[in-house]
Protein backbone atom coordinates (compact mmCIF):
# COMPACT_ATOMS: atom_id res chain seq x y z
CA UNK A 1 0.00 0.00 0.00
CA UNK A 2 1.41 3.54 -0.47
CA UNK A 3 1.57 5.97 1.47
CA UNK A 4 -0.27 8.93 1.44
CA UNK A 5 2.07 12.32 1.43
CA UNK A 6 0.40 15.74 2.58
CA UNK A 7 1.87 18.23 0.08
CA UNK A 8 1.47 21.00 2.82
CA UNK A 9 2.92 19.23 5.42
CA UNK A 10 7.11 20.67 5.03
CA UNK A 11 8.45 23.93 6.45
CA UNK A 12 8.30 25.45 3.14
CA UNK A 13 4.99 24.34 1.94
CA UNK A 14 3.33 25.38 5.45
CA UNK A 15 5.30 28.89 5.00
CA UNK A 16 3.48 28.93 1.73
CA UNK A 17 0.25 27.87 3.04
CA UNK A 18 0.43 30.62 5.67
CA UNK A 19 1.13 33.37 3.60
CA UNK A 20 -1.96 32.19 1.24
CA UNK A 21 -3.99 32.41 3.86
CA UNK A 22 -3.36 35.31 5.03
CA UNK A 23 -2.51 37.51 1.68
CA UNK A 24 -5.75 39.38 1.05
CA UNK A 25 -8.48 37.23 -0.58
CA UNK A 26 -8.52 39.01 -4.21
CA UNK A 27 -4.53 37.89 -4.36
CA UNK A 28 -4.71 34.29 -3.99
CA UNK A 29 -5.46 32.48 -7.11
CA UNK A 30 -2.35 34.98 -8.33
CA UNK A 31 -0.25 33.67 -5.76
CA UNK A 32 -1.12 30.25 -6.81
CA UNK A 33 -0.34 30.96 -10.20
CA UNK A 34 3.02 32.16 -9.40
CA UNK A 35 3.97 29.38 -7.58
CA UNK A 36 3.43 27.39 -10.76
CA UNK A 37 5.04 29.83 -12.73
CA UNK A 38 7.91 29.50 -10.98
CA UNK A 39 8.73 26.31 -11.41
CA UNK A 40 6.72 25.69 -14.75
CA UNK A 41 8.39 28.28 -16.36
CA UNK A 42 12.29 27.30 -14.91
CA UNK A 43 14.74 26.20 -17.21
CA UNK A 44 17.71 26.12 -14.72
CA UNK A 45 18.18 23.68 -11.00
CA UNK A 46 14.39 23.87 -9.96
CA UNK A 47 15.12 24.19 -5.86
CA UNK A 48 13.26 22.67 -3.09
CA UNK A 49 11.46 25.69 -1.86
CA UNK A 50 10.06 26.70 -5.50
CA UNK A 51 9.10 22.67 -5.83
CA UNK A 52 7.39 22.18 -2.54
CA UNK A 53 5.32 25.14 -3.31
CA UNK A 54 4.81 24.22 -6.85
CA UNK A 55 3.18 20.81 -5.16
CA UNK A 56 1.20 22.24 -2.84
CA UNK A 57 -0.13 24.93 -5.21
CA UNK A 58 -0.85 21.84 -7.69
CA UNK A 59 -2.94 20.40 -4.90
CA UNK A 60 -4.83 23.35 -4.54
CA UNK A 61 -5.96 23.61 -8.21
CA UNK A 62 -6.38 19.65 -8.03
CA UNK A 63 -9.10 19.97 -4.82
CA UNK A 64 -11.07 22.52 -7.20
CA UNK A 65 -11.56 19.58 -9.43
CA UNK A 66 -14.11 16.59 -10.22
CA UNK A 67 -11.76 13.73 -8.43
CA UNK A 68 -9.82 15.68 -6.53
CA UNK A 69 -9.01 15.40 -2.75
CA UNK A 70 -10.57 17.34 -0.42
CA UNK A 71 -8.04 19.67 1.69
CA UNK A 72 -8.19 18.87 5.23
CA UNK A 73 -4.43 18.88 6.35
CA UNK A 74 -3.81 21.32 9.09
CA UNK A 75 -0.92 23.04 7.97
CA UNK A 76 -3.20 23.78 4.52
CA UNK A 77 -5.12 27.31 4.02
CA UNK A 78 -7.03 27.68 7.12
CA UNK A 79 -9.54 29.24 4.66
CA UNK A 80 -9.66 25.71 2.88
CA UNK A 81 -9.81 23.86 5.72
CA UNK A 82 -13.10 25.83 6.28
CA UNK A 83 -14.73 25.46 2.66
CA UNK A 84 -13.82 28.49 1.30
CA UNK A 85 -12.81 27.59 -2.55
CA UNK A 86 -10.98 30.47 -4.83
CA UNK A 87 -11.70 31.20 -8.19
CA UNK A 88 -9.30 29.62 -10.42
CA UNK A 89 -8.61 30.28 -13.97
CA UNK A 90 -9.36 27.60 -16.87
CA UNK A 91 -5.75 27.33 -17.44
CA UNK A 92 -4.38 26.47 -13.82
CA UNK A 93 -4.91 22.90 -14.34
CA UNK A 94 -2.10 22.71 -17.38
CA UNK A 95 -0.14 24.61 -15.65
CA UNK A 96 -0.02 22.99 -12.61
CA UNK A 97 0.56 19.73 -14.59
CA UNK A 98 3.54 22.01 -16.63
CA UNK A 99 4.85 22.56 -13.04
CA UNK A 100 5.10 19.33 -11.54
CA UNK A 101 6.16 17.64 -14.87
CA UNK A 102 9.08 20.21 -13.62
CA UNK A 103 8.97 19.48 -10.27
CA UNK A 104 9.53 15.39 -11.36
CA UNK A 105 12.09 16.39 -14.35
CA UNK A 106 15.83 16.42 -15.06
CA UNK A 107 17.94 19.62 -12.56
CA UNK A 108 14.69 19.43 -9.79
CA UNK A 109 16.31 19.11 -6.30
CA UNK A 110 12.91 18.01 -4.80
CA UNK A 111 13.52 14.69 -7.62
CA UNK A 112 16.89 14.32 -6.67
CA UNK A 113 16.05 14.09 -2.72
CA UNK A 114 12.51 12.66 -2.62
CA UNK A 115 11.39 11.56 -6.20
CA UNK A 116 12.87 7.88 -6.59
CA UNK A 117 10.30 5.56 -7.81
CA UNK A 118 9.94 3.71 -4.42
CA UNK A 119 9.38 6.86 -2.68
CA UNK A 120 5.92 7.67 -1.44
CA UNK A 121 5.82 10.81 -2.74
CA UNK A 122 6.57 9.91 -6.68
CA UNK A 123 2.77 8.29 -7.30
CA UNK A 124 0.98 10.67 -5.47
CA UNK A 125 2.33 13.33 -7.46
CA UNK A 126 1.35 11.13 -10.92
CA UNK A 127 -1.93 10.95 -9.11
CA UNK A 128 -2.13 15.09 -8.75
CA UNK A 129 -1.15 15.00 -12.25
CA UNK A 130 -4.02 12.77 -13.27
CA UNK A 131 -6.82 14.62 -11.46
CA UNK A 132 -5.72 17.71 -12.98
CA UNK A 133 -6.05 16.08 -16.53
CA UNK A 134 -9.60 15.27 -15.33
CA UNK A 135 -11.55 12.82 -17.01
CA UNK A 136 -11.74 12.37 -20.88
CA UNK A 137 -14.23 15.43 -22.42
CA UNK A 138 -17.10 13.72 -24.16
CA UNK A 139 -18.09 15.03 -27.72
CA UNK A 140 -20.47 18.10 -27.11
CA UNK A 141 -19.47 18.62 -23.33
CA UNK A 142 -17.19 21.19 -22.40
CA UNK A 143 -13.75 20.93 -19.64
CA UNK A 144 -15.06 20.94 -15.79
CA UNK A 145 -12.92 23.44 -14.68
Amino acid sequence: MIAKIDPYDNDTAADWCGDLHDADPSARSAMVRAALTTAALNTGYLEHDEAVSAIAAAAIVASHMPGGDPITSPCAPDFLLAGESLDLDDDLPQLAIDALDRVLGDDSEWRDQWGKAESPDFPQIHKLRAVLYGPPELPGKSAPF
